[in-house]
């Protein structure tokens, strides 16, 4: 399903009562009132600002990824 909001794809949220459909982009919620949020980040902007630390630390914690192999990728990233 498409948010309505972003168009982004939806994902069921199971950590309610009932499942309801979220976007985690926008943070549109299915059955809720549309009242759009002004100046709401989505994750790509919230990455953009976070400092090298907060970037390896959310990646490798919640992603699951290496973190050495995370933090020399962002190094040769960063010398390019």
């Amino acid at each position: 399903m498409k948010c309505p909001r972003c168009g982004a794809e939806m994902t069921p949220d199971n950590h309610r009562k009932y499942t309801l459909n979220m976007c985690y982009e926008c943070g549109y919620m299915e059955g809720l009132i549309d009242n759009p949020i002004k100046n709401r980040d989505n994750n790509f902007k919230r990455l953009k600002t976070m400092n090298f630390n907060e970037t390896v630390a959310l990646l490798h914690n919640g992603l699951g990824i290496d973190k050495a192999k995370l933090v020399d990728w962002l190094y040769q990233d960063a010398k390019n």
